[in-house]
C-alpha cells in the first residue's frame, strides 16, 4: 500500500476535487522523503489540469494528520555523517511547503489529531485550514535541539503579542480554539463531518470563484457545530497577558528567567516552564535569533534562510543528541552542547546562520 493515496472525486457539474491522503498510520503519518516526492508531482499536475477545482489534503486514521518530519532517517544520516540526505530532505520539503503556500487553487487541509513539525508546514501552506475537537498542534523542536522550521519563521512571526516566540521557545500545544485565535486555522469542524464536507463540495456548482465555494461550505458546516468549540478552553488566549509579559524583554535569558519566576498551578504554564528548563539552550538562542532575522523577509526568503539553518543543525551535534535522548534511546537525558543559555557561544551561534553553498538549492523558488 502506498504511503500517499491519491483520489479524484467527481463533482456534480463534471469537475474534479483531488484528494491527497497521507497513509502511514503506524508512524502517525510522519512526512518522509518518499511522501514528499509523491505529492509534489501530483500537485503540479492538478495545478495545470483545468478540471481540478480544489484539493483536499488529509490523512489515514484518527490519531494524527501528520506528527512531524522523518526524524529517524535524519538521525541515521547524521550518525553516518551523510550530509546529502538532510540537504535533499529539507530542500524538497520546503519546496513542497512553498508550492502549497502559493498554489493557485483552494487547498483544504483536514488538520485533525496531532499536527506537529512537518505537519504544521503542510497545514500552514493550505488556503483553508480545518481543525477539529481532537486537533493538537505544536512545534516542539526546542526539545530536540532544532527550531520551528517548515515556514515557522513566517507564521510564528505573524501571531499576536509575542505568542509565536513564546510557542517557539516552549513548544506548548495548541488546541482548535487557540488555533483559530492565533490564525493557525480558518475553520473548526467536528471530526464526524469529514465525509459530509466532501459530499457537499462534490454537490456544489463550481464557477470561477472556487475559493469562495470552499469558504461558504466550510462556514455553513462550522455554524452547525459552533457550540462545541465555543465551550472549549483556550489556554493561550487566557494567558495572553502572561505571554506578553514574558516575551517583553530584550534577551532570551531574561525571557526564560521571567517565565521560570512565575508561580502558577496552571498545567499549561507549568508545561511551558518544564520545556524551557529542559530544552536545548542553543535552540532557545537560535529560535529567538531566527525569528528576529526573518521578521521582514518574504516567504521565499524565509524558506531559503530556514534551509541554511536546518542543514547547519544537521552538521552539528545538538540535533543528533536531542533526537537520541528523546526518540532513540529515550533516556530523556540529552547532553546539550552548552549547559545553560548564558553559556551559548555567540560566534558558534552566528556560524549556524552562514550558508554552506555558493548557489543556494532554493534560489529558484
Amino acid at each position: 500500500m502506498s504511503c500517499v493515496l491519491f483520489t479524484e472525486h467527481a463533482t456534480k457539474d463534471g469537475q474534479i476535487i483531488g484528494e491527497i491522503r497521507l497513509n502511514a498510520e503506524k508512524s502517525l503519518n510522519a512526512l518522509t522523503l518518499e511522501m514528499i516526492d509523491l505529492i509534489q508531482p501530483k500537485l503540479d499536475a492538478w495545478r495545470d489540469d483545468a478540471n481540478v477545482v480544489a484539493v483536499l489534503l488529509d490523512s489515514s486514521g484518527d490519531k494524527a494528520f501528520c506528527a512531524g518530519g522523518d526524524i529517524v532517517n535524519l538521525y541515521k544520516s547524521m550518525v553516518a555523517d551523510d550530509t546529502d540526505f538532510p540537504e535533499q530532505f529539507f530542500t524538497r520539503e520546503y519546496r513542497l511547503d512553498y508550492a502549497l503556500h502559493t498554489y493557485p487553487k483552494p487547498v483544504i487541509c483536514w488538520g485533525s489529531g496531532i499536527v506537529m513539525g512537518g505537519g504544521m508546514g503542510l497545514m500552514n501552506g493550505c488556503s483553508h485550514r480545518v481543525v477539529t475537537e481532537t486537533s493538537h498542534l505544536a512545534m516542539p523542536e526546542v526539545t530536540i535541539g532544532l527550531y520551528p522550521d517548515v515556514g515557522g519563521s513566517w507564521f510564528l512571526n505573524r501571531m499576536p503579542g509575542g505568542t509565536g516566540l513564546f510557542l517557539g521557545l516552549t513548544g506548548n500545544p495548541i488546541n482548535a480554539a487557540d488555533a483559530l485565535f492565533l490564525g493557525l486555522a480558518d475553520r473548526a469542524l467536528s471530526t464526524d463531518m469529514r465525509e459530509g464536507m466532501l459530499e457537499r463540495l462534490q454537490n456544489e456548482h463550481w464557477g470561477e470563484d472556487a475559493g469562495g465555494v470552499v469558504s461558504r461550505v466550510l462556514r455553513e458546516l462550522e455554524d452547525e457545530c459552533r457550540a462545541t468549540f465555543e465551550a472549549m478552553p483556550a489556554p493561550i488566549r487566557a494567558n495572553e497577558d502572561l505571554i506578553r509579559e514574558v516575551t517583553d524583554h530584550d534577551s532570551v535569558e531574561e525571557m526564560v528567567e521571567a517565565l521560570l519566576a512565575i508561580e502558577s498551578e496552571d498545567k499549561w504554564v507549568k508545561r511551558a516552564q518544564k520545556a524551557i528548563g529542559h530544552g536545548s539552550p542553543l535552540s532557545l538562542k537560535m529560535i529567538h535569533a531566527q525569528l528576529q532575522r526573518c521578521r521582514h523577509m518574504s516567504l521565499k526568503e524565509v524558506f531559503q534562510h530556514e534551509l541554511i539553518l536546518s542543514v547547519q543543525c544537521c552538521s552539528h551535534r545538538e540535533l543528533q543528541e536531542g533526537v537520541r535522548a528523546l526518540l532513540i534511546d529515550k533516556d530523556g537525558q540529552p547532553q546539550w552542547t552548552f549547559a545553560s543559555i548564558e553559556e551559548v557561544d555567540a560566534q558558534f551561534l552566528a556560524g549556524m546562520f552562514e550558508s554552506p553553498w555558493q548557489t543556494h538549492p532554493l534560489a529558484d523558488l
